[in-house]
């Protein structure tokens, strides 16, 4: 695939084994490393000296409020991914430039809004979060300076994922690559040796990214390719910036979704079992997130593929790949199955030492990722609505595994077995999603299947026609 000059015309064209492989595995790589980026924080975090449990149960209480950055981020990323891979499909390279101005105007606005408002109530917001008097130095100190580079995040994860649906994969997964890499580098220099502790690990952490959004920047500037920033550099056309948010609305809800689950999470943790369960949370979630993102690194594969071929009407194409990754999605969510099930304690001892840590989560990830298997089946029919512009249908995908079903059995279940109902009701939610998912996706196959390659897709009801 050409990397300068050329629209990437193979989307549409090439074995659809052959595409998948050479965009999600970049993707995979991508997003496994960015996993393993927040996952080396936690495990050098869980080991400073002294304070490493409590450390860790802070940092956990920073995740609502990281997922609620990460949601806006994707609201406009992830819907700008789709309309430039629907763009480049349809040839409108002009379009498709206007975008990608569009993405660095919002995402400044948004970053700076944002981190304003979140620094100001800093405090009341981790307490709100679940923080207690011994965990909020931690997630007070850690997440000050998160949000000081949280306007350098967005733009670095937003133009890395335009950077791969164009057509770069593999220097998309370079630049996360290095992000991971350094900062594996400067984690334990600035948490031991230079001993700024939880402070450190979050100096590290914006260090890197805004190092590989120098290098974007660099990339995505250069005239020498077919997408590249326009001129004026910032731009706003609000029918483009209603269409993109509009896409990216599903995807963000899901985001600001996880950002209120957590946060319920955490406040009935802190009720039925304290800030050492609210640890043990943290550390269950970074280790599923390893998995997750794998998936996720299929997602990115399918969706230039995806997308493309559904702006150029060949819709036969767009069937083979969704069920392609639905297959390595579901292998991937089984493997965290057995190994949650079958290697609990060592998974856990990876991020702290203490002994009442490990026993508590090594119980949590036995019972919350025992439905984990069919997980995938769900996260990859929500990413194929979500390329194709189906937009309502994202949403009630993306919500309906964790505000719909998941909240409610949060709620209810403790009232029976207190922390064990915590636990148990991420299974219940996962299994009811998996469902839904796949009488939506069985629908949706049935139009599919009624449309030749070439016909008007306004049957579908997609944002994109």
């Amino acid at each position: 695939m050409s990397e300068i000059g050329a629209a990437p015309t193979e989307l549409g064209t090439e074995r659809i084994r052959t595409l998948l492989k050479r965009f999600a595995i970049p993707g995979i790589i991508a997003q496994t490393a960015a996993s393993l980026y927040n996952m080396v924080d936690s495990i050098y975090i869980g080991h400073i000296p002294g304070v490493g449990s409590y450390a860790i149960s802070g940092l956990a209480v920073t995740f609502p409020l990281m997922n609620l950055s990460v949601a806006l981020g994707t609201l406009v990323g992830v819907g700008a991914m789709t309309m430039i891979s629907v763009l480049l499909g349809q040839k409108k390279y002009d379009t498709a430039g206007k975008v990608l101005s569009n993405v660095l105007t919002l995402n400044v606005i948004i970053g700076i809004l944002f981190t304003a408002v979140a620094l100001i109530f800093l405090d009341p917001i981790l307490r709100f979060f679940g923080a207690s008097d011994n965990t909020l130095p931690f997630a007070h100190d850690y997440m000050f300076i998160i949000l000081l580079g949280n306007t350098f995040t967005h733009l670095m994860h937003g133009f890395n994922g335009i950077i791969r649906c164009s057509g770069h994969p593999k220097t998309a997964m370079g630049l996360t690559l290095f992000t991971v890499i350094s900062n594996a580098i400067l984690d334990p220099v600035f948490i031991f040796v230079l001993g700024m502790g939880i402070r450190g690990a979050a100096l590290a952490t914006i260090i890197c990214q805004i190092l590989a959004l120098i290098y974007t920047l660099k990339f995505i500037a250069d005239k020498k390719r077919f997408l590249h920033f326009p001129r004026p550099l910032f731009q706003f056309d609000w029918g483009i910036a209603r269409k993109s948010l509009s896409i990216g609305l599903g995807p963000f809800l899901m985001n600001t979704a996880a950002c209120m689950v957590a946060l319920f999470v955490n406040q009935q943790l802190r009720k039925y079992g304290g800030d050492l369960a609210i640890g043990s949370y943290g550390i269950v979630n970074r280790f599923t997130m390893l998995f997750i993102m794998i998936c996720m690194g299929f997602n990115q594969g399918l969706q230039p593929i995806a997308g493309f071929n559904y702006g150029a009407r060949k819709y036969s194409r767009v069937r083979r790949v969704f069920k392609l990754a639905a297959v390595c999605e579901t292998l991937v969510t089984v493997a965290c199955f057995l190994f949650s099930e079958l290697f609990p304690r060592f998974a856990v001892s990876l991020f702290t030492n203490d002994a009442e840590m490990i026993e508590l989560s090594s119980r949590a990830l036995k019972l919350m990722n025992s439905g984990i298997w069919v997980v995938g089946f769900g996260i990859v029919s929500s990413n194929l609505f979500q390329c194709l512009g189906m937009v309502g249908k994202s949403i009630f995908l993306s919500l309906s595994r964790q505000l719909i079903i998941l909240l409610p059995l949060l709620y209810t279940l403790p009232l029976v077995n207190e922390e064990i109902g915590v636990w148990v009701s991420f299974p219940i939610s996962d299994f009811l999603n998996a469902l839904i998912s796949l009488v939506m996706i069985v629908a949706l196959f049935r139009k599919l299947s009624g449309l030749r390659d070439g016909d008007d897709p306004a049957i579908l009801g997609s944002t994109l026609k």
